[in-house]
């Protein structure tokens, strides 16, 4: 192993020990915080909120938490096992040795990417099937049957290689022909299939999940489509999601990009709140529109991915990044569809540090939609609307400010309830 091979290992190594313990440690912060604060409801929702449903969403939290805690565990040493401890190497190797090169060179990566998808995915079944099955079951959530796990999992499974399998194959062959500016194409390509995602999501893909009827409430659709047009956006069509049929989880959302754009509600949104706390739940999500959030995110994942691809580019090329991993590069075959999967192994554990920033941003850009929200309809309506939100999906009022900063991309309940309150008191002359 060269001198940077193992600065490069014990690098690796350092920041997932790292990563670990910090996940760990913000971990049990939130179950020690939320846990100690079980018992009495917070003065501010004492009236509105009860000490049951108050208690429901602290053990909900604690559940998923101390779930989490396995999950992370699980991941590192499976990361590991990828790695440093040859998981990576050995399953290379059986492919370059099963003669699939004889049948071109992208053959052979493509059949690395997909074993390694593969058995990731069955690794991470159990997980999903706790998750669903256990927990959101012991908390009322789950509407889902077995059958329709294993149905959502195949859809799933085919729809990623449909539209996966040829963009990796594009990418793979583009590392591989497009000389030492490979990166550059490959983001382009890359941003171009996202950006032909957001279109395509709302009529082609999302139905394959899910059934979605037009609005047919006339009067909620008279008071939606006079809050758009007044804060000047266009929409292709008002659709109500079939959302019960999976989770007792409430939501509302704008898909698509463009023309293409739709506003989405789940029918457990419609059936908990008043035609006024959807308006305002609504304007909330017009706010960032208006805000231009959207675009800035878009932004950002351009900026970002452009970032990931350039450091992919130099990375490939450098022997040490993968003896630095536990995996000898292929000396008669190409490395791209290696670089690729250690890449993607290697970076989560270096931009989690980082991933406060980006909470924090999005926290601002909540507030921002909130303020908007309130400037457009009736504020109270938005208060009455986020509490109900909060109380039906058991989100704790009480979660530790530590585990919030680092985790939290919408402020807790008092914080953004406290700020509406304020503006709603301002606005009243």
């Amino acid at each position: 192993m060269s001198r940077y091979s193992l600065v490069f290992t014990l690098l690796f190594s350092a920041i997932l020990v790292l990563g670990l313990l910090t996940k760990f440690y913000l971990a049990s912060r939130q179950i020690r915080h939320v846990a100690g604060h079980r018992n009495s409801v917070p003065t501010a929702f004492a009236a509105r909120i009860s000490l049951q449903a108050h208690q429901k969403a602290a053990d909900y939290t604690v559940a998923k938490a101390r779930f989490g805690l396995l999950e992370t565990a699980f991941a590192a040493a499976l990361l590991l096992g990828w790695t440093l401890l040859g998981g990576m190497d050995a399953l290379n190797q059986a492919l370059i040795h099963s003669g699939l090169a004889a049948h071109g060179s992208l053959v052979p990566q493509l059949a690395l990417l997909a074993a390694f998808g593969v058995i990731s995915g069955l690794l991470d079944l159990p997980f999903s099937l706790y998750s669903t099955f256990r927990i959101e079951e012991r908390f009322g959530f789950n509407k889902m049957t077995f059958r329709l796990w294993l149905a959502d999992l195949a859809k799933s499974a085919l729809v990623g290689l449909a539209i996966g399998l040829p963009i990796v194959a594009l990418i793979l062959w583009l590392m591989g022909s497009a000389g030492s500016f490979w990166w550059l194409w490959a983001w382009g390509t890359w941003m171009g299939f996202n950006l032909l995602v957001l279109v395509l999501f709302p009529t082609v893909i999302a139905p394959l999940f899910n059934k979605f009827k037009p609005l047919e409430d006339e009067a909620l659709k008279a008071r939606v489509t006079a809050l758009m047009q007044r804060c000047g956006f266009a929409a292709k069509g008002l659709f109500v999601m079939d959302g019960s049929k999976r989770s007792a989880h409430a939501n509302a959302y704008f898909t698509g990009f463009g023309a293409a754009k739709r506003v989405v509600f789940y029918d457990t949104l419609l059936k908990q709140l008043s035609p006024g706390e959807v308006d305002a739940v609504l304007a909330h999500e017009l706010g960032h529109f208006k805000h231009k959030h959207i675009l800035k995110r878009i932004i950002s994942m351009f900026a970002m991915s452009l970032a990931g691809f350039a450091l992919l580019g130099w990375l490939s090329s450098q022997a040490w990044f993968y003896t630095g991993m536990g995996v000898k590069p292929n000396l008669s075959e190409a490395n791209d569809a290696l670089a690729l999967l250690l890449f993607l192994l290697v970076v989560p554990l270096f931009s989690f540090f980082i991933s406060p920033v980006f909470a924090r941003f999005s926290r601002k850009h909540e507030f921002e939609a909130d303020a908007y929200a309130v400037s457009q309809t009736n504020g109270k309506d938005l208060q009455s609307a986020l509490l109900k939100l909060y109380q039906d999906n058991a989100s704790t009022l009480t979660p530790d400010p530590v585990f919030v900063k680092f985790y939290y991309s919408h402020p807790p309940a008092a914080e953004r309830l406290g700020r509406m309150a304020h503006a709603v008191e301002s606005a009243v002359p």
